[in-house]
């Protein structure tokens, strides 16, 4: 891990350009039936690449409307993300194994930390 996701900067050499994933996320945003504006969603991993996410796999990516205080307008505001964070530095910092993490993220994010013992 220490070679990839526990690298400074190993997601950008992943993470695919917009000009792949704007596309994409137009078409999966039709797909699951969003109808809100897609500059206030995130394309959003379900296993972020900084947990070793999929970049690419259509089962890793999803539309990700805006949390309910959201400000229409203000781009994408996604309270999973220091969720995310966290659980990086966790698993990094051999708080927790990655698989373990993974799977908080994918299956219950807003309470993965504190199945983790982590919150």
């Amino acid at each position: 891990m220490q070679a990839t996701i526990c690298k400074s900067g190993y997601t950008s050499t992943i993470r695919p350009p917009e000009s792949v994933t704007g596309p994409e996320k137009s078409a999966n945003a039709k797909s699951y039936g969003y109808a809100g504006s897609p500059h206030d969603a995130e394309y959003d991993h379900l296993v972020s690449l900084e947990l070793g996410g999929d970049p690419d796999d259509p089962r890793n990516l999803w539309v990700e409307p805006p949390s309910p205080s959201h400000k229409p307008g203000a781009g994408p505001n996604n309270p999973k993300d220091a969720v995310e964070s966290k659980l990086h530095a966790a698993v990094c910092s051999g708080k927790t194994q990655l698989a373990a993490a993974q799977n908080a993220i994918a299956t219950d994010w807003p309470n993965a930390l504190a199945k983790l013992g982590l919150g």
